[in-house]
């Protein structure tokens, strides 16, 4: 049986290098609604709709207003 002296190090709480920031939000531009559960090509690794296959947007980039 392995002993360690001191007990191993624990992860933090809260993440301090900013990970712990939530995603922007996704837009199908086909189906005109937020994607909350996006597919990921396997073999571009582009966020696609789940319902029409459209590649998904950010806000930002809806050029919108």
């Amino acid at each position: 049986m392995l002993q360690f002296p001191e007990p191993m190090a624990q992860s933090p709480d809260k993440p301090t290098n900013g990970s712990g920031n939530a995603p922007p939000p996704l837009y199908c531009p086909n189906c005109a609604r937020e994607v909350n559960d996006p597919l990921t090509c396997g073999d571009c690794s582009a966020v696609i709709c789940r319902q029409c296959g459209t590649p998904l947007e950010t806000s930002d980039e809806l050029g919108i207003g």
